[in-house]
């Protein structure tokens, strides 16, 4: 992943963080009111792999046992949030003791800072086999290329 650097004014950074806490906040009170995604709050954060090739960002997540209408993706101020909920899972002997416990389940956020430009409007997400795959196309960068201007004749 291209990492860039600019130097920007801590004032414009600290709006910055303010209006993505305020929409992280603003997301995460919306999956309160759904009965699908629970309150607010997660409990743990599945893995997650992302990749950048010229055309796009991949965002690969593991949600075994995850049901697609308990995910949402959402992407806000060039961060991506995955967010939702697994289910316990079930065991059919009341009276059994666990001698291991690994697997989780609960609430879930995970939020994927993007230093490229992407085209959000295109993005595709699929759940399949436990695997999310969330595609945004990048917007291909025009800087560094020459482009003419038309000279118009004044009156």
């Amino acid at each position: 992943m291209r990492i860039s650097f600019e130097r920007r004014p801590l004032a414009d950074i600290g709006r910055e963080l303010e209006s993505l806490s305020a929409d992280l906040q603003q997301f995460m009170a919306d999956l309160a009111n759904e009965d699908a995604i629970g309150p607010f709050g997660a409990e743990y954060r599945p893995p997650l792999d992302v990749m950048e090739s010229a055309d796009a960002i991949e965002i690969v997540a593991d949600l075994p046992g995850v049901a697609k209408d308990a995910v949402r993706v959402v992407f806000s101020q060039s961060a991506v949030i995955i967010a939702g909920r697994k289910g316990a899972p079930g065991c059919n002997h009341r009276d059994a003791t666990f001698h291991l416990a690994e697997r989780t389940f609960g609430r879930f956020v995970c939020v994927v800072r993007l230093a490229v430009a992407v085209d959000a409007t295109h993005a595709k997400a699929t759940l399949a086999q436990g695997e999310l795959h969330v595609v945004l196309p990048r917007v291909q960068d025009r800087r560094g290329r020459d482009v003419a201007i038309a000279i118009e004749s004044a009156r």
